[in-house]
Formats: structure tokens, C-alpha cells, sequence
């Protein structure tokens, strides 16, 4: 499928028979994407059926990301930014209506920097509830992503230390060819509950796009981070639980743009605190109660790492975790999990290095060694241009605005504080350098 230039339009066909308005429309729908809707609204392990406004969040946050990848950046005017048409079925439109007029398409174009018009249609059926467990003992009492990364890591073994505190879900979102990086990751924390007595339980949903729905033609994709928190939204609107925690260090919430270049959605924003501020709006505005928040905000990657070591987990757990943005296991089936050039390695060699004095990664690579190519070299050099260069108050809410209420100074610490982090590994990095 090759839809036409845009505007795209597209269709998500669920637990209904309409037809697409128009030949312009394309069809899109459940079958492109790895994970069952059945299987995640019939979760044996829910306490209760979710509410239907939790149901409908994260079918169109699989609509979105669907579209996305099946609308390629290089077709548009700047070769980046799109126009979409999106038509889902929702349980009640009216319901839905102001979500749908003014914080759903801004937090779609705050996460991918494209126009987005969606169109909230009626859905002619429910999916089918499955059955439930009558027993507290399998009620959540907090939720949270778990990537097996670092920040995620560090966040699930701070909550699993402390004892008493109910059961601890934490979903995960199934990652290609890392799949043994987040079984070992979670191993690591249902020891440290093991401890303390603290009851987790995990939940991994496989959330990859493709399938007869048609060939992914985008390779960036903005909305996922979107479409992993709906689903634990949906998780913990099931279990009554108000809070779902996206643990994101501050630095790479924020992620400020290296050069000009990377500006607004050229950087992810999934976790910025304008997109978590937008989402809430949505959630509200449907009459949800849950409120996403991250809670590592005001952390660096040192103070993460700090707070894992505290938790008691073992440095070499650290060390095993994926940061990478391109891991080359994932994308080259090389043996490595984190490249080391890439920004968010360059982020995590400089928080281990703050926090252990030392990091034993095995990367695949560092930017540092002679003879790499540009492309490798790219955010090194990028990362050594910004810390040249003074970052103000101006530069923070320049790129991306803050939400309402919001301290921009507490902001402005988190990431001054982790440039200083970022000078520390760029000094060790020129020691090593006249070592060798």
C-alpha cells in the first residue's frame, strides 16, 4: 500500500463493517499490529474490564501509530512534516468530541511534528470482555512501564524495595532480538521484591507494526512511546490504579536539540512534560482517572543510577541494561545491545560514569576511537558543540513550551546539572585518548 500525497488519509477498521468514507481513505486496522486487541482487553490477570474511554485511548493510539508508519516523511513538502486524516470508532463520540477539537490533535503534532484531524466515529461493537479474577490479592496497586532500560530499571527496583506497598505491575513493551536483556532486567528486580516481600508481576505486550495491513514505509516513529502508555493506562484504569508512573530520566524527557538542526519532533519527545501534560488533558476531558507522570523528572542519569544503587542492585545489572537508541542487536542482529555513540548512549556513559566512577558496558563501539566514520561520530560532535556553547532559561522553553505551572527553573537544573555530567565523559573520554 502506497497511499497518495498527502493529505493521508486513513481508516482503522475495528469491531465494525463501515466502510471508508471515500476511495482516498485507506484501511488500517487490528492485523497490522503484533499484539491482539482481543488478547489485551481480555488480560487474565485485570482485576476488572477497563472503561470504555480506556479502550478507545489506546485504539487510537494504535491508529496513530499505525498511520505513521505507513506514511513516509520523504513524500512530504520539507520531507518531514505530514497531514493526516484519521478516522477511529470510540465508544461515544460525543464523549470524546472535545478531546478530539483541541488536546488530542496537539499532543499528536507536540509528539511527531505532523497536522493531524481526527475523526471520532461510532463503533458499531464492543470487544469481548474476558474473564476476571474475583481475588484483591491480583489487584495492581501501582503500574509502570518497564523497558528494561536503566531509568525503568532503577525506578521498578526503588518501588520493589519497599515492602507493604501491594502489588507492583509492571508493563512491558516486547522488544526484537532484546527479549533476554528484559528478562534479565526484570529478574533483577523480582529478587530485590523477593527481599522485601513486595509482589510484582509483569505484563509484556508485543506492539510492532506490519502484518497484510500493509509494508511499513516510515522508519521513524514518534508515536510509539504514545501507544506503550495508553497501554498501561488501559492496565491500570482496569485495576483502579490513579497513577501510571513513565520512568524517563529529566535529561532525555526534555531531550533539548544538540544543534538546530534537531529541533521540536526531530528529537523524541514521548516523555516530554509537555506531551504527559497533553495526555492528562485527554484522559480528563473523558472523564478518566488516571494521571501519567514521571517520576525520575528532576533526576539526572547519575541521580538514576544512584538510585539503583541504592535500591542494592547490583552495579553489573546496570551495566546490562539497553539504552540505545539504535541498538545494532536489534536492527543488525550484531551481539552488542548498546552501540556507545549514539545520544542516548553518550547519556548513560556519562551517568554510570557519575555514579560508579567507572561503566563496563559493552559497547559496541566508542565515538572517541580513531577511524570511525562521520556517521558515527555525529552526536559526539553534536554533544561537544552544545556543551560549547551557554544553555539559558530561553534555550529550554525555545524548542518545546512548558506546560502551564510548570517550574522552569527546577527544569533548568535537571539539565545543567547533567551537562556537568556530560563535561565529566568528555574529559575522561580525552584522558583515555592521550593514554593511548
Amino acid at each position: 500500500m502506497t497511499p497518495a500525497p498527502g493529505p493521508f488519509h486513513f481508516w482503522w477498521r475495528s469491531y465494525d463493517t463501515e466502510s471508508p468514507a471515500g476511495p482516498e481513505w485507506h484501511s488500517i486496522g487490528v492485523s497490522g499490529i503484533q499484539e491482539r486487541e482481543e488478547r489485551l482487553t481480555g488480560h487474565h490477570l485485570l482485576y476488572g474490564p477497563a472503561p470504555a474511554w480506556a479502550d478507545d485511548l489506546l485504539r487510537i493510539s494504535r491508529a496513530v501509530f499505525l498511520a505513521d508508519k505507513h506514511a513516509a516523511r520523504s513524500r512530504s513538502e520539507d520531507r518531514w512534516t505530514r497531514a493526516f486524516r484519521l478516522s477511529v470508532p470510540v465508544s461515544d463520540p460525543d464523549l470524546w468530541a472535545p478531546a478530539a477539537s483541541g488536546p488530542l490533535p496537539a499532543l499528536l503534532q507536540t509528539l511527531t511534528a505532523d497536522v493531524w484531524d481526527v475523526s471520532l466515529r461510532r463503533m458499531r461493537a464492543a470487544p469481548q470482555q474476558g474473564a476476571f479474577p474475583a481475588g484483591e490479592d491480583w489487584r495492581a496497586r501501582e503500574v509502570a512501564l518497564f523497558s528494561g532500560g536503566l531509568d525503568s530499571l532503577s525506578w521498578a527496583a526503588t518501588r520493589a524495595a519497599v515492602p507493604g506497598q501491594g502489588m507492583l505491575l509492571l508493563v512491558t513493551y516486547a522488544e526484537k532480538n532484546v527479549e533476554d536483556v528484559q528478562r534479565e532486567a526484570y529478574a533483577a528486580v523480582k529478587e530485590l521484591g523477593k527481599r522485601s516481600g513486595r509482589r510484582l508481576w509483569q505484563i509484556t505486550a508485543g506492539q510492532t507494526s506490519g502484518g497484510r495491513d500493509g509494508t511499513v514505509v516510515e522508519h521513524t516513529s514518534r508515536p510509539r512511546g504514545l501507544l506503550y502508555t495508553s497501554t498501561a493506562v488501559r492496565f491500570a484504569a482496569a485495576d483502579g490504579v490513579a497513577t501510571v508512573q513513565v520512568p524517563e530520566n529529566g535529561q532525555i524527557a526534555l531531550n533539548p536539540p544538540l544543534s538546530a538542526a534537531r529541533s521540536a519532533a526531530l528529537s523524541t519527545r514521548s516523555v516530554h512534560p509537555r506531551t504527559l501534560h497533553l495526555l492528562n488533558k485527554v484522559i480528563e476531558s473523558v472523564g478518566g482517572r488516571v494521571r501519567v507522570e514521571n517520576p525520575l523528572a528532576g533526576h539526572t542519569k547519575g541521580d538514576v543510577c544512584r538510585a539503583a544503587i541504592k535500591a542494592c542492585l547490583p552495579e553489573a545489572s546496570l551495566e546490562r541494561t539497553l539504552s540505545c537508541g539504535a541498538s545494532p542487536r536489534r536492527l543488525r542482529g550484531l551481539p552488542h545491545v548498546n552501540c556507545g555513540t549514539c545520544y542516548p548512549c553518550l547519556i548513560r556513559r556519562a551517568g554510570l560514569l557519575s555514579a560508579m566512577d567507572s561503566d563496563d558496558t559493552p559497547y559496541e563501539t566508542a565515538p572517541w576511537r580513531p577511524g570511525l566514520s562521520d556517521d558515527r561520530i555525529r552526536h559526539w560532535r553534536a554533544l561537544q558543540g552544545w556543551l560549547a556553547r551557554e544553555y539559558s532559561a530561553l534555550d529550554l522553553i525555545g524548542d518545546l513550551p512548558l506546560p502551564p505551572g510548570s517550574r522552569t527553573g527546577e527544569w533548568l537544573s535537571v539539565v545543567q546539572r547533567g551537562r556537568v555530567e556530560l563535561r565529566a565523559l568528555v574529559e575522561s573520554a580525552s584522558g583515555a585518548r592521550d593514554v593511548a
